[in-house]
């Protein structure tokens, strides 16, 4: 049903972060690699991943991303909630793909639920009192949580849905939970950016599916759900957050849906001659990175990678730049520091022992935090250090 559109090479698990002596005994040699494509669904319009890494090597106690050290991402989660709870006057709430409880901090503990497969984040919400599942999002789980709960009326779920392989147990999941009139919100990094902006990093192992409004139409159609409003925020460099109800509830279609179709439709998200464009313009911004990169180089400077991210994994081993490039990557989280990254190996320090004055340019990795990075590394800036990005074009700033 797929048609294949976008081939990304050879790929490890993006959140698969080695430690030394992973290294030191080469037992790298055991590394997990799997082949990263893209595809185009004619019928439904969905775009995804070719080949789909089993969830449970990637959803581990050891999963390294947590949401909440970052201060844009608190802010977010801290808006949306509001508004939402604003909007919808939910009596219970419950979150599909929790993280370390970044957007769950903001509910009274008694009226929300918590659901996260990784058990070193799903012990951090149990720690701070939130009733957490540490579990799979499927109708089994729905199941158990009703028998000791009533109906749903807010289901939230960011950056989770585009990462599990089955919809339809989703959807058939999300159904059985929510209350007549509830609200399932779910955003997810949007195909229209990603088509926009040229961020095919965007696809890794984890992103399993990324979503257009033309894609998330067809899909519920066979379903009891509808969508009665959708919005395109800048979230991770351009998300599209979706609002689903029951066909038979009282909420009323917006007038987003109607002008975002049309947007859709003039941007041909529908049409597989505009995923082989973008594949064409992906293998450009490769060459076009490696002949920066090797310039620079060549004239002896210094380049690190600002952020051990699933994205600049994605361009590391589609590039293949390694160490003849980059020396390391700084990051600021702990859980991640002193380890390499997937695929290339590449050693995680801090940023206080690695942005020293003898770096001269450092690769944004993290590049959809721009500005809070910016505004964050003014010193490095005025220094003369600067930061080369490859969206939408390869560029330094």
């Amino acid at each position: 049903m797929k048609k294949k559109f976008l081939d990304l090479g050879r790929q490890p698990i993006t959140n698969s972060f080695l430690n030394k002596n992973t290294i030191k005994k080469n037992r790298i040699k055991k590394e997990f690699f799997y082949n990263l494509s893209a595809g185009f669904n004619k019928k439904n319009y969905l775009v995804s991943i070719m080949n789909f890494v089993n969830p449970k090597k990637q959803y581990t106690n050891k999963y390294a991303h947590r949401a909440s050290q970052s201060k844009t991402m608190n802010e977010s989660f801290k808006k949306i909630a509001t508004r939402l709870k604003k909007r919808f006057k939910p009596k219970k709430t419950l979150e599909i793909g929790s993280n370390d409880g970044v957007f769950i901090k903001n509910f009274k503990k008694d009226k929300v639920i918590a659901v996260e497969p990784c058990g070193n984040l799903a012990k951090i919400t149990r720690q701070n009192n939130f009733k957490t599942y540490k579990d799979f999002w499927s109708q089994k789980l729905a199941k158990k949580i009703l028998k000791n709960n009533n109906k749903v009326d807010l289901i939230y779920s960011a950056n989770t849905i585009s990462h599990i392989p089955n919809l339809s147990e989703v959807f058939k999941a999300v159904s059985l939970t929510l209350s007549k009139n509830g609200v399932f919100v779910f955003e997810d990094p949007y195909i229209g950016s990603v088509i926009k902006i040229n961020s095919y990093d965007q696809f890794y192992d984890e992103h399993v599916h990324l979503f257009s409004l033309l894609s998330m139409l067809k899909i519920l159609s066979k379903t009891d759900l509808s969508v009665f409003d959708v919005e395109i925020i800048k979230t991770h460099g351009g998300s599209i957050r979706f609002y689903v109800c029951k066909k038979n509830s009282n909420h009323k279609k917006t007038k987003n849906l109607k002008k975002l179709k049309l947007a859709e439709t003039k941007q041909k998200l529908h049409k597989f001659s505009t995923y082989q464009r973008f594949s064409l313009r992906v293998k450009k911004s490769k060459k076009d990175l490696l002949n920066l990169l090797s310039k620079l180089k060549a004239k002896n400077k210094k380049i690190i990678s600002y952020g051990a991210t699933y994205k600049s994994t994605t361009v590391f081993n589609y590039c293949n730049i390694g160490k003849k490039f980059i020396d390391y990557v700084i990051d600021t989280t702990p859980n991640k520091q002193g380890k390499f990254t997937p695929g290339k190996h590449l050693p995680i320090i801090s940023p206080e022992k690695g942005l020293d004055d003898n770096v001269d340019y450092a690769f944004l990795g993290a590049w959809n935090f721009e500005k809070e990075i910016v505004q964050k590394e003014k010193s490095f800036l005025k220094r003369g250090g600067k930061f080369i990005v490859h969206v939408p074009k390869v560029r330094i700033i």
